[in-house]
Parts: C-alpha cells; structure tokens; sequence
C-alpha cells in the first residue's frame, strides 16, 4: 500500500466529515409548540405547504420548527411578524422538502431588510437594486432578504419569482464546496449530464428571447439553477406544460411528488 493511499485517506474523510456536517444533523423538536395561528398563515400565504396532504404538512411544519432553532432571523430597523419568519422558514424547508434527512448547516441568521439594498447592503444611496444575497467574507453564513420581496414571492398567484427559495438554493449549490450551478451534495450523478444540457439550451433560448425564464438566469449556470427553481416550485404546473423536459429532470433532482 503506497504512502499516497495514507494521504488521501484523510482528505476523503475530512470531506465527508464536512458534508456531514453541513447536511445532517438530528435532534427532536415539539410539534406541540407550532400554533394554529401559524397553520392558518401557511394555508393562506404558502400554496406549497396548502397543497399538501395532513401527514406531509405535519412534516412541513417539524422542518419550520427545526430552521426556528437553527437559524436566527432579525429585522434590521423593522419589526417582524410571525408570518414574516414563517415565509423565511418556508423558503428554506421547500427547495429541500424533498430531503427529509437534509438540514442547512450553512447559514445561521437571516437579516430582513426593510426594501432594496445596493452592493453594500445599504438601503440609502444608488445602486439599490438587490432583493436578496447570501454572504461571504466577514458576512459568512448570512442572508439578506428584502422583506417586501420575499412578500411578494409568496403573494402573487402568477408570479414565477420567489427571492427568499432562490438564495436558499444558492446555499443548497454552495453545499458541495463549489458554486456552479450543480448541487451535486444530493444530486444524483446520471441527472448531471442532462441537467447541464438542458440548462445551456435554456440559457441559449434566453439570450435569444425565446424563453419565460427569468433573463437573469442567462448570467451564469449558479444564477440559472436558483432562478429556474424559483420557477419550479412557484408554478409547477406552468413550468411542466413550458419545459417538459427540464421539469423532468428538476423533479428528480429535488425528489419532488406534485
């Protein structure tokens, strides 16, 4: 056995170890501490969580409860509701919904921004026209949301749009340690060959106008992953009649049952 093998053995376990650690994670949480009131905002504001059926929606709600203990979520300068922190949470449970075993372990606060905010997340001066971003840097294991945007993701009956799902799928793509568009931490291997063709075909019908995807999604595959999922999981059924194919593909990757 070559002195390679004794080199590499440890680097293959400190990967695992980390992917572990980023995903799994186990503990017991109270479903007797999630009140009608909040089932009663999800029925009205989260069509995803509306649609499901009793024993899926009692699972919904143990992931809501599992992201409270997880992740703090604070309103800079503004006060938050209770539907404010649900809408958060649900952005987080629904691409991920699919994974009961999966829990984010890369990311520990949510910042709810009063509106836009610019490069430096301020939300005074020009440039303010970003709705959400995840941090980096300093801001490591940090989200900002605009509060108004993440509303209005959940509000509009017709909207393919949903700001607080795609930066949580950006967390979801940064999970395997590269930010590339392909969320290989729990995609499996024979969907990455067709989801990386029918995504620059995609961005191709983009770039010449011949698709309702969001255009944003033509700037990069990390860009089109989030802005197609926001898609996927707003409309499905929009989204199945549109891109059969994608849908298709998309359905497996995030294990989704409609």
């Amino acid at each position: 056995m070559s002195a390679n093998f004794f080199v590499v053995l440890p680097l293959v376990l400190l990967v695992a170890l980390l992917v572990w650690r980023i995903w799994f994670y186990e503990k017991k949480v109270d479903l007797k501490s999630f009140t009608q009131k909040w089932r009663d905002i999800l029925n009205k504001k989260v069509s995803f969580y509306a649609d499901l059926s009793p024993r899926d929606k009692l699972r919904f709600e143990e992931e809501i409860l599992y992201f409270f203990d997880d992740v703090t979520i604070t309103g800079v300068k503004i006060k938050i509701s209770d539907t404010d922190r649900l809408l958060v949470a649900s952005s987080a449970v629904i691409p991920l919904f699919g994974f009961p075993e999966l829990r984010y372990r890369n990311i520990n606060e949510v910042l709810l921004y009063e509106g836009s905010f610019n490069e430096d997340n301020q939300t005074q001066g020009k440039g303010r026209n970003i709705l959400g971003k995840v941090g980096s840097g300093n801001m490591n294991r940090l989200m900002i949301l605009s509060l108004p945007a993440l509303h209005a993701g959940f509000a509009n009956e017709n909207s393919k749009s949903n700001v607080g799902i795609h930066e949580f799928v950006h967390l979801i793509d940064m999970a395997d340690g590269a930010v590339d568009g392909i969320p290989e931490s729990f995609m499996q291997k024979q969907y990455v060959a067709p989801w990386l063709k029918l995504m620059h075909q995609e961005i191709d019908n983009i770039r010449e106008r011949d698709s309702d995807i969001n255009p944003y999604g033509a700037t990069s595959q990390v860009e089109f992953l989030s802005v197609a999922s926001e898609y996927f999981f707003n409309k499905p059924d929009i989204f199945q009649r549109k891109h059969p194919e994608l849908y298709d593909v998309m359905k497996k990757m995030y294990r989704y049952s409609s």
